[in-house]
């Protein structure tokens, strides 16, 4: 059973990335045990809570 998006609140984005930029994210993927999406996520995630944290300083 397929789930959309509305149900997980999340918005869907296209993406265009380098050969070379998509195997270092597949390989940090690996690394992490998360999918390339789910590691883009994250960055983005983590980069978006420092930019907040140093803005309060």
């Amino acid at each position: 059973m397929q789930t959309n998006n509305k149900e997980k609140g999340k918005k869907q984005l296209l993406l265009r990335l380098s050969p070379s930029l998509w195997r270092e994210l597949a390989a940090w993927a690996e690394e992490d045990f998360r999918s390339i999406n789910g590691q883009i996520e994250y960055l983005l995630t983590e980069y978006v809570r420092k930019r907040k944290k140093s803005k309060k300083t």
